[in-house]
């Protein structure tokens, strides 16, 4: 059943990757009313806005990740009866 559960797992990767993105910038631009975050490289932003910046979107993207890959398993196993192992 592993091999069912796979596409609909990078599927869901996918998705979990362009959500936690949008989640991402509302959050930043409501915090500092700019449009994006800071790269690692701008020389117009601190050390502590661009570290900030990093924290903030790992955390998010980490959460985003975990929720959606904990709600597909838990989905797959109400339709099929097993856990995705």
């Amino acid at each position: 059943m592993r091999t069912v559960y796979k596409p609909l797992e990078m599927l869901i990767s996918v998705l979990g990757g362009l959500l936690a993105g949008a989640v991402f910038s509302k959050v930043w631009g409501t915090l500092t009313g700019e449009d994006e975050a800071p790269d690692a490289t701008a020389k117009d932003h601190s050390w502590q806005e661009v570290l900030a910046a990093a924290a903030l979107q790992g955390a998010i993207f980490g959460l985003v990740r975990a929720a959606l890959n904990r709600a597909s398993a838990t989905g797959y196993q109400s339709v099929t009866g097993t856990w995705p192992a």
